[in-house]
């Protein structure tokens, strides 16, 4: 059995080694570390008793049956041949191959400094015409000058250097430069990528051919081809220089960036991703009005950058300017056909958010993460949507997912309600200790950020720990202060915090105080008004203030709502109804608590009408 088990450990080695062309010296690491498995293997052996049955350690008749009374959530008990096998797998797998484990591609390609440094090869003439051998150097010199223009991205070693390293090594003879030659003296320059390519000629067409390639590892990242004629030549390098330029400076932002980029940006400009990279910035910081300065931009520079398109219309709607939002979600939406399938189905959810339901959004965002289970963003949107139709524990499973993709990433959470989206979650179904703990990471990432302060003394409240809770809320009270926030909407936001926190009384009294400093102010009566009712308190007085608020903003679907449930609430379901079916018909999109109001409304009234 146990040669049968090393000769497992070795056929596993010859299937993953022998393609890889590994030299000596991995190969004999390797081996000794298959011996040393294969030790382990014995020793195993010789503590325990392995039977087809699986492991059994020998010691006292009660231990073993205590052991055997514990059974695995498994199909069948692990084995310890299978357990060193497994392991030697992932160690040879993680030694020999790390793409398996790493999906970016130019995660090893930049210098300390950030840049890419770029090696370009001399080209080689297929033509059978040697006047074209003029341009093996002419198009190298030419992509090198060309290059170099992008000193804050890239780092292009120059002709001279190449040429020594090509002369010392006695490559003269261009033919004699393979992919594997170009590779060593790329990394002889320290350079991390090189540019390989020839010319071609049928008829009259000139193609010039160029493959962008790992120094380190021989693999191509693209390959580029343009096509052109001999007396426009210097266009066509042209042309083939802005490509590869283009490519590598967008790959490197794109690494800056997230891998939710790859995903959903097609744009072949540099300017115009580093546009909307910035706008993501803002938007990540809810200055939404610069971000769209900066997506505007973005496309007046590339008009088919649908990405831009969306996060425009994702910036209006969470502003609440659903008209703008709206019409920036349907000039993407009518480009749908001609995206690519996870470009579409990103359109298709923002459309959804807007003109259809959070079902409909839900069922866009699992196809997205179906295809690629390592979008955040996708998986925040999910998480979020089943945090409107109060599904607890699905959000957790979709919200804990985005933490887990952004730490694989080495990235943080790319805005504050990664964490206190998460936060209510965990709060909505008592998870109080995953909730303090998440804070206090979120802490790191986030110091001194109102919206986490704010989940913070919610929670402290909800747990009795009253003291801790007046220190959160100074502290929010004094952020918000130094923000422009008039006091006003302060008592309400605290009026808030104490209604999430269960005490309605403390709440009833800053929602008094918020309307006290702002009388006339129809938000503060219907924050009130929505208290008064939602709570059973004074449902009368409730409707009183919503009656105000309704003077003043007759067609404010939330206004209507309130009104609706404050009659729902007096048992006047028919009138109860005709409101709450005006304010569906007004809503600008979907709203969930209007939803289920409007249900129990036609529940009641269908009620009556049988009884």
């Amino acid at each position: 059995m146990y040669a049968g088990t090393a000769f497992i450990i070795l056929q596993l080695f010859d299937i993953i080694a022998q393609p890889l062309q590994l030299p000596s010296w991995t190969m004999t690491f390797v081996i000794i570390l298959l011996c040393i498995g294969f030790i382990i293997t014995l020793l195993l052996a010789w503590i325990y008793d392995i039977t087809p049955e699986g492991i059994m350690k020998t010691e006292s008749v009660e231990t073993i049956k205590k052991k055997k009374s514990q059974s695995l959530p498994v199909k069948r008990r692990l084995k310890a041949s299978d357990i060193i096998i497994a392991a030697m797998a992932i160690v040879i797998a993680v030694l020999l191959y790390p793409e398996i484990f790493n999906r970016d591609k130019f995660r090893d390609i930049k210098d300390p400094d950030g840049r890419i440094s770029v090696a370009v090869m001399p080209f080689q003439n297929l033509t059978n015409d040697t006047i074209w051998d003029i341009w093996q150097d002419g198009i190298q010199v030419n992509l090198i000058s060309s290059l170099s223009n992008n000193t804050e991205e890239l780092k292009v070693r120059q002709t001279e250097s190449i040429t020594t390293v090509l002369q010392s090594r006695g490559l003269t003879n261009y033919a004699s430069i393979t992919p594997s030659v170009a590779g060593t003296v790329s990394q002889k320059l320290n350079a991390n990528v090189f540019i390989y390519g020839s010319i071609n000629k049928s008829g009259a067409t000139i193609r010039v051919n160029a493959q962008l390639t790992n120094a380190k590892n021989g693999d191509i990242f693209k390959s580029f081809q343009t096509d052109g004629t001999a007396d426009k030549i210097l266009p066509l390098i042209d042309s083939m220089s802005k490509k590869i330029r283009d490519f590598l400076v967008i790959s490197k932002l794109i690494k800056e960036s997230s891998h939710e980029a790859e995903a959903v940006v097609s744009t072949s400009s540099p300017e115009a991703y580093r546009y909307l990279v910035n706008g993501v910035k803002s938007f990540n910081k809810l200055d939404y009005p610069s971000a769209r300065g900066m997506f505007f931009r973005a496309l007046d520079i590339d008009s088919n950058l649908v990405i831009a398109l969306l996060y425009l219309s994702v910036s209006y709607g969470n502003q609440e300017i659903y008209d703008a939002a709206k019409k920036w979600c349907l000039r993407a939406y009518e480009r749908r056909d001609q995206m690519p399938m996870i470009q579409e189905l990103y359109t298709n959810w923002v459309y959804a958010s807007y003109f259809e339901t959070p079902y409909e959004e839900i069922k866009y965002l699992s196809e997205i993460v179906d295809i690629d289970d390592q979008l955040s963003m996708a998986f925040y949107i999910l998480g979020i949507n089943y945090l409107v139709l109060n599904q607890y524990d699905k959000a957790i499973l979709a919200l804990e997912k985005v933490l887990e993709i952004r730490r694989k990433w080495d990235l943080k959470p790319s805005w504050i309600y990664n964490y206190t989206s998460l936060g209510i979650s965990y709060h909505k179904t008592g998870k109080f200790k995953k909730e303090k703990k998440l804070y206090k990471t979120a802490e790191i990432d986030f110091p001194d950020n109102p919206q986490l302060i704010y989940r913070q003394a919610v929670l402290a409240l909800s747990t009795g720990k009253t003291k801790d809770a007046e220190e959160y809320i100074e502290e929010y009270k004094s952020i918000r202060g130094t923000s422009s926030w008039s006091e006003a909407a302060i008592k309400t936001s605290q009026a808030e915090i104490y209604y999430e926190a269960g005490i309605p009384d403390k709440a009833e009294e800053y929602y008094q105080t918020a309307l006290s400093l702002e009388p006339r102010n129809p938000e503060r009566m219907n924050n009130l008004a929505w208290f008064l009712i939602d709570k059973d308190s004074d449902v009368n007085k409730g409707l009183e203030l919503t009656d105000k608020a309704l003077e003043m903003d007759p067609e404010n679907y939330s206004y209507i709502d309130t009104k609706g449930w404050g009659l729902y609430k007096q048992g006047k379901y028919i009138e109860a109804l005709e409101f709450l079916e005006k304010s569906w018909e007004l809503k600008p999109i979907y709203d969930h608590d209007l939803f289920l109001h409007l249900e129990e409304a036609r529940k009641a009234v269908a009620d009556n009408v049988r009884n």
